[in-house]
């Protein structure tokens, strides 16, 4: 795997808020999983080098999608979006909903030896903590897609992380969904 002479794949990742359910027809699903807790609904879907987390709870729907697609994607019911290059935090609060979404985001490209003990340090970490994880390869070599989940009364965390070869790109964010009763 040579990555020294590769593209950047930091660049073409941006995340988008929706306030509105976003269709699986849209996204080529590899995994997903639903969490029921007492007042919301959480969702999480895998693509590979993506993901999408659906929070519902009443008539409130919103939706965080990390994507390195640059067409496609939908205009409707977007609160905002931004770039995921370097290091990044947002907040956006659904005031009538009493609900406040908060989001880290953090890149980073390695060198091969680094981005492969990265690689297999996730999947242990994944396969221990039965995270959502799709594996595929790109030109490069191999890739990772993981979202694990952790679930509490009044909120849920996702800390997902997308691993590209091509660019020995590491990209992690982590979004909470936080609501008041």
């Amino acid at each position: 795997m040579d990555i020294s002479a590769k593209p950047n794949a930091v660049q073409s990742y941006q995340a988008f808020l929706y306030e509105r359910a976003l269709h699986p027809e849209l996204f080529d699903l590899c995994e997903r999983r639903v969490v029921n807790s007492g007042e919301y609904e959480f969702e999480a879907w895998i693509m590979a080098g993506g993901h999408l987390l659906r929070f519902e709870r009443g008539p409130l729907c919103a939706c965080e999608l990390v994507t390195d697609r640059e067409d496609a994607v939908p205009q409707q019911g977007l609160v905002e979006g931004y770039l995921c290059a370097g290091e990044r935090e947002h907040e956006h609060a659904f005031k009538p909903h009493a609900v406040n979404y908060l989001a880290s985001v953090q890149t980073e490209s390695l060198t091969e030896n680094l981005y492969l003990n990265t690689l297999d340090e996730l999947r242990a970490f994944g396969a221990e903590t039965s995270a959502l994880m799709h594996s595929y390869e790109d030109e490069a070599g191999p890739c990772l897609s993981m979202v694990d989940i952790q679930r509490y009364a009044a909120e849920v965390h996702a800390q997902c992380y997308h691993l590209r070869a091509l660019s020995g790109m590491v990209l992690r964010t982590q979004a909470i969904f936080e609501h008041k009763p």
